[in-house]
């Protein structure tokens, strides 16, 4: 009797461990949560309709994903995109509802209206496509953690373009409380995004 009372205690002492271990695991974010959420600025862009548009201002939903990036980009970018578009179908209507998905091109100079336009049809006809000037662009995704420049002339004849390749959350505060790197997979950012609008 005396090794049956421990070990069962045992056991039950390992299911509550488990247990909250399970409920930790549920309420982390596979996203980075800052300290010091990134406040969004209200410098003005226009969107492919060539109507004005800010990220402050211009973004009502509870949850908007930002993310910066150019429709020439042969990887980061179609693959973080698809991830975003993945990561929206497999939220619940309502939660869908919430989510607003906004793409700045970091290339203005090829990424006119339609360009981007047809670009973001492929993923989704509700994400919004902002552009403007390169150094205004610049302005706004250094205010976010964003670094963007001009890279090195291809043998085509085009060039690269250098940004960060993060997806920011911008919530209805218009801040910046979680990033996503990277590698984040489609049901990461979608359990990431429940969680925020939870």
């Amino acid at each position: 009797m005396r090794r049956v009372l421990p070990l069962g205690f045992a056991f039950l002492l390992l299911g509550v461990l488990l247990t909250a271990c399970a409920k930790s695991d549920a309420d982390s974010f596979a996203g980075a949560v800052l300290p010091r959420p990134y406040r969004v600025p209200a410098t003005a862009l226009v969107d492919t309709d060539g109507h004005p548009f800010s990220l402050a201002t211009s973004t009502d939903n509870r949850i908007t994903l930002l993310f910066f990036g150019y429709t020439h980009c042969p990887d980061e970018c179609p693959t973080t995109m698809a991830t975003i578009a993945s990561a929206m179908l497999q939220l619940g209507d309502e939660d869908r509802d919430d989510v607003q998905v906004v793409f700045v091109t970091t290339d203005p100079a090829r990424d006119t209206g339609p360009v981007l336009r047809h670009w973001l049809d492929h993923f989704s006809p509700t994400f919004v496509g902002v552009t403007g000037r390169l150094d205004t662009i610049t302005e706004v995704g250094t205010g976010v953690g964003v670094p963007i420049e001009k890279g090195r002339r291809l043998p085509s004849g085009g060039y690269d373009v250098t940004h960060g390749t993060q997806v920011l959350a911008v919530d209805g505060k218009n801040t910046v409380p979680v990033v996503w790197t990277l590698g984040t997979t489609a049901p990461e950012l979608a359990h990431d995004i429940h969680q925020l609008l939870s």
